[in-house]
């Protein structure tokens, strides 16, 4: 399995939330995993405003952030080039996406593209989960609803 993540996954992997084990088994099964370059920014901010609203320490949230830039080389980073971004405007305006999310849907939909194989696109964001759903990318998880509906059971 080609395995893209968004933001919203893989900082799972390095924080210990909902959905983190299931994250890092998806990690363990695939054979490629990528993300755009844009998630290097995105990850560093998950972790600062985790100490903002109190759900990290700051050490946890660096030492998170430690292993994140360690572990960072091992991804594929697809490039965010004019080929991307033009994609992604037109992506952002059809599914009426946030900007980031347009890139990271524009990516992956490039990704599997060059790979000639499918991509299966690991988010946890309702909108872009079902923005790629309708551009026919392979999903993880495949029933978001469900999967938050566990959660959500699980913490009641």
């Amino acid at each position: 399995m080609i395995l893209y993540l968004d933001s919203s996954a893989l900082v799972k992997r390095y924080v210990v939330e909902s959905g983190s084990p299931e994250v890092n088994e998806i990690i363990i099964e695939a054979e490629v995993v990528g993300t755009a370059i844009i998630s290097r920014a995105e990850g560093a901010a998950a972790f600062a405003k985790a100490v903002r609203v109190g759900a990290l320490t700051a050490e946890e949230a660096s030492a998170s952030l430690e292993v994140f830039r360690n572990e960072w080389l091992d991804l594929v980073r697809v490039q965010v080039t004019e080929m991307v971004v033009a994609r992604a405007d037109t992506l952002a305006w059809n599914h009426k996406l946030r900007g980031y999310d347009a890139v990271h849907l524009a990516a992956a939909l490039l990704w599997q593209e060059a790979m000639g194989a499918p991509v299966t696109m690991a988010t946890f964001d309702r909108h872009l989960w079902s923005a790629a759903k309708q551009e026919a990318l392979l999903l993880y998880p495949a029933d978001l609803d469900a999967v938050v509906e566990v959660w959500r059971n699980s913490s009641a």
